[in-house]
């Protein structure tokens, strides 16, 4: 059993019958009553994302996670396969279960799967990513960091994102994932 005074980001809680995972918390003490946990949990199931208070001191049932290291093979478009690094297990999931996730991750590379009791849930990606740009305006003269402005940029996955204007295709920038913005060239 877990407690709501031992929450933290990223942990999983059975939430009557159902799972989530907690994307953030704040306890709070009012002055007057009892302290409660107000919480922002996004369901393992279909990543929806609830807003939902408990009382301090309430107890749920901890979820059993795993991270397995699997290498991404290829999206045909309705699905992703995956392969275990240790088995060579072969895993298809539905593309619109970890769409944003898959913006991120290039064939063949090696990504966490998240386990969730035993069940795919999806990606544990790191909190940058280096991609090269495969599609933009180029730079022109005079577009300097300072000198603001974004322009839509197509990264070699597939994703879209906003860049600074000096940038040219080919370029390689870094990319926060939790956000989906430019960070900095690579």
């Amino acid at each position: 059993m877990i407690s709501t005074n031992q929450f933290k980001n990223g942990n999983h809680i059975d939430v009557d019958g159902t799972v989530y995972k907690i994307v953030e918390f704040q306890h709070v003490k009012p002055g007057k009553g009892g302290a409660f946990v107000r919480t922002k949990l996004k369901r393992a199931s279909d990543g929806n994302v609830i807003d939902k208070t408990f009382r301090a001191g309430e107890k749920f049932r901890a979820v059993r996670t795993e991270v397995k290291k699997m290498q991404f093979l290829y999206g045909d478009g309705g699905e992703a396969h995956f392969m275990d690094n240790e088995t060579f297990d072969q895993l298809a999931v539905p593309v619109a279960k970890i769409e944003d996730e898959l913006g991120f991750v290039q064939p063949n590379s090696e990504v966490e799967a998240l386990y969730v009791d035993g069940d795919f849930s999806g990606l544990q990606l790191p909190a940058s990513v280096e991609l090269e740009i495969a599609e933009t305006e180029p730079g022109v003269k005079g577009d300097t960091v300072s000198g603001g402005g974004n322009k839509p940029a197509v990264l070699e996955t597939g994703k879209t994102i906003q860049v600074p204007l000096f940038l040219n295709p080919g370029d390689r920038v870094k990319i926060d994932t939790r956000s989906g913005e430019y960070m900095s060239r690579a």
